[in-house]
Formats: structure tokens, C-alpha cells, sequence
């Protein structure tokens, strides 16, 4: 599966979607960008006059790529058998931050994976800026669930 079709297979969209490109996914990880735009809806009233990247995004953009991508990449058979992404939901993270991230920067998060298995996929991530400085990382897992489960 390309990088292009993981992408069109997320269950996001703007302006929700976190995903600019995936430079590497493999059965072990995944790696992929993102630029916040200045003109992101949650910069408006957060930190006034000095906008910070909340770092409830910052998690969000570090599990959809570094999990979410993986989980469709891991699951890609499947995928293709059913004509249809499994409903997926993270089921726990935690997360340290270190610096913060401004509006128009760009971001690249590197997943490993810890395991995937019964249904269940937990990765280790991390989110560098432009300058490979590490700003958060930790861990987060995610599992693939029946919609008679909900």
C-alpha cells in the first residue's frame, strides 16, 4: 500500500487531519511530517499575543501518524479484503513534553513499534522540530475494535 492511499484512509479530515507525508513506514515504525498552519483554529485564544501548538495536538499529530498509519499499514490485507478501515481508538498515552511548537512550524514524528497483537498496536513516539530537537515523546496505544463493541 503506498504512502499516498495510508493517508487517504485516515479517518480525519481538515481540520482535524495531521498528516502531510509519510517519508518511511515498515512493519517496525513509521515516520511523517506536518506543518501547523498560523491559520489553525486552535491557535485563536490559546497563549494571546504568543500562540503555542496545544500539546493535546501534539498528540494527536504523533498518533495519527505514528500509530494510526502503522495501524493501516500493519492491517493492510485485512484492509483490502474487508473494502473498509476497522474502526480504531487509542486507548491510552503518555506523553513528556520538552519545547513547544509555534504556528507555521513543521514537525516530524518517528514511531516504533512496541507490539501488535491481538487487535491491540502500542508504539513509542517521539515529535522533532526543523532542528531535530526532540520535543515530546512517549508512548501510545490503540486498538482495533467491532462497531458492536461501541
Amino acid at each position: 500500500m503506498t504512502h499516498e492511499k495510508i493517508i487517504s484512509l485516515l479517518p480525519y479530515s481538515e481540520p482535524f487531519l495531521f498528516v502531510d507525508h509519510l517519508e518511511h513506514i515498515d512493519e517496525n515504525g513509521a515516520i511523517g511530517t506536518y506543518t501547523y498552519p498560523e491559520s489553525s483554529f486552535f491557535y485563536k485564544g490559546h497563549f494571546i499575543d504568543n500562540p503555542v501548538t496545544p500539546g493535546v495536538i501534539l498528540t494527536e499529530t504523533m498518533a495519527q501518524i505514528g500509530l494510526v498509519c502503522l495501524g493501516i499499514h500493519l492491517m493492510a490485507n485485512r484492509i483490502e479484503e474487508q473494502a473498509k478501515l476497522p474502526e480504531m481508538v487509542m486507548v491510552s498515552n503518555e506523553i513528556n513534553f520538552f519545547l513547544p511548537v509555534f504556528p507555521g512550524e513543521e514537525v516530524k514524528v518517528i514511531s516504533s513499534k512496541e507490539y501488535f497483537r491481538f487487535g491491540k498496536l502500542k508504539c513509542e513516539v517521539e515529535l522533532r522540530n526543523a532542528d531535530d530537537a526532540l520535543v515530546c515523546k512517549g508512548k501510545i496505544a490503540g486498538m482495533v475494535i467491532s462497531n458492536s463493541s461501541l
